[in-house]
């Protein structure tokens, strides 16, 4: 029996994203061990998952290198015979160097990946590509070696418990939006996402969902709303809550950030509203419930980087501003 361990110590989308990896590896080998070694913080994504046995967690925050240095022996001391690592950079590249196990499988941009056993290019195309490939697909070429080539979707796994938590919100139809990002060229505007919730149908009731650091940012969108129908759930509710809420909602908002892969993870309808960054980057849903809403022309500031900005280089804000409202209710007509 084969025993696998999933590095992914990035932001929660990332978590999420490599989800996919384990779904394939446990499909080819059900009966073998896979472990998931991530960042504190995140660990609540994969609370009672049904195929991962153990979750390493490593505290970044607090004597960071310390730290590093005891998740690696923990590691080594596992004998694993694979480890797979979507992680780009050295501390997780680190952990494998020292691992001993039998096969690593890592990107090539990856400082130690010299020492790897499988190092695989992590190509993004150029802005606005015809042709490119998702994310998943990208991890799924660190194992296509043992399974196959084609990429599984990300799955969460919510409990009972997490169901029963939202089922109170679920009496009528619902939205949820998730307005926020770590980087502010990612977010659409707090007024144009009120001005959304005007606009839609009143017989929808309108969910800001967020964590307890977006509290405010979600009260502020709700107090700009005539439609009373909008609640602000921001910090009410953790990762595995809130995807068991976007799993039956008519429809799911979000910018280019880790509740789009929420709602890609449930299999859940979702309009993913790209500012700064674009879809060629393969970073949008992969499922046939989503859809990318964007400026429908080119900007020539645009992209502005992989992972957006903390302001507006040009200072205009365009790329989000510009995206029109009729394009946000792309779903609307054929829901009637």
């Amino acid at each position: 029996m084969y025993k696998f361990l999933v590095i992914q110590t990035a932001f929660v989308g990332d978590v999420i994203l490599a989800t996919s990896i384990v779904e394939k590896i446990h499909a080819f080998y059900p009966d073998s061990q896979i472990d998931f070694l991530l960042r504190k913080g995140n660990e609540g994504l994969l609370k009672n998952h049904p195929f991962i046995t153990n979750v390493w967690i490593w505290n970044k925050k607090q004597q960071k290198k310390r730290n590093l240095l005891k998740i690696a022996l923990q590691v080594r001391k596992e004998h694993y015979t694979h480890i797979i690592n979507p992680h780009r950079f050295p501390t997780s590249g680190l952990i494998m160097f020292f691992s001993g196990a039998g096969y690593t499988a890592g990107f090539n941009k990856n400082p130690f990946s010299f020492s790897f056993t499988k190092s695989a290019p992590h190509d993004i195309a150029a802005p606005y590509s015809k042709e490119y490939i998702m994310e998943v697909e990208r991890y799924q070429l660190l194992i296509e070696d043992f399974t196959d080539k084609k990429a599984a979707l990300p799955k969460l796994y919510p409990s009972k418990d997490d169901y029963e938590k939202v089922k109170p919100y679920q009496g009528i139809p619902y939205i949820t939006i998730s307005p926020s990002s770590v980087w502010f060229t990612k977010r659409f505007p707090a007024e144009r996402w009120a001005k959304l919730i005007d606009m839609l149908p009143l017989h929808y009731k309108i969910f800001i969902n967020g964590g307890p650091e977006d509290v405010a940012l979600g009260q502020s969108i709700v107090d700009m709303c005539s439609n009373k129908n909008a609640e602000n759930l921001c910090g009410k509710l953790n990762f595995l809550e809130s995807s068991a809420l976007m799993e039956k909602a008519e429809m799911n908002y979000a910018n280019d950030s880790a509740p789009l892969h929420l709602a890609v993870a449930m299999d859940a309808p979702v309009t993913g509203v790209f500012c700064s960054t674009i879809s060629s980057f393969g970073f949008g849903p992969m499922h046939d419930k989503g859809k990318i809403v964007e400026i429908d022309y080119q900007l020539p500031c645009r992209p502005c980087g992989l992972h957006g900005r903390k302001r507006c280089p040009e200072g205009h804000f365009k790329c989000a501003k510009d995206i029109k409202d009729e394009q946000l209710l792309w779903w609307i007509s054929k829901t009637i």
